[in-house]
C-alpha cells in the first residue's frame, strides 16, 4: 500500500469492500481488536492472523507499530504538539536521503565520541 493513498483511503473507508489481499483484511481486522478491545486478544486471535499467512515477527512487528503510534498520538495529544509545516518535513527527508540516521559529523571532521 505504500504510495498508494487510494487503496489506503479504501481501506480506512471500507476495510471488506478494499481492494487488497486477504491476508491484509485479515491482519488489519485483528489490528482493530488491538486498537479498541486490547484486553480481548486471545491466542485465537494471533493464531488467525498465522493462518492467513503472517510469521510471528510480522504479528509482533504490527502490534508494535499499532501501540507505538496510540502512545505517539496520546502523547501529541496530551503534550499539545503539533504538526510542523511541509518544509520542515522536507528538509528533514533531504537530509535523512543524502545521510540517514547518523549524527553529522562535529565541526572541524572530528568524530564525537560518547
Amino acid at each position: 500500500m505504500l504510495g498508494d493513498e487510494q487503496k489506503v483511503q479504501a481501506v480506512l473507508e471500507d476495510l471488506e469492500a478494499a481492494p487488497i489481499p486477504e491476508a491484509e483484511r485479515v491482519l488489519f481486522r485483528f489490528l482493530e481488536k488491538v486498537n479498541r478491545e486490547p484486553e480481548h486478544i486471545r491466542q485465537e486471535d494471533v493464531e488467525a492472523v498465522k493462518a492467513a499467512g503472517w510469521t510471528d515477527e510480522a504479528v509482533y512487528d504490527a502490534i508494535t507499530v499499532c501501540a507505538l503510534f496510540n502512545f505517539y498520538n496520546r502523547w501529541a495529544d496530551a503534550t499539545g504538539v503539533r504538526e510542523h509545516p511541509v518544509e520542515v518535513y522536507e528538509r528533514g527527508a533531504e537530509r535523512l536521503a543524502k545521510g540517514g540516521y547518523a549524527a553529522p559529523p562535529a565541526a572541524g571532521g572530528e568524530k564525537k565520541t560518547p
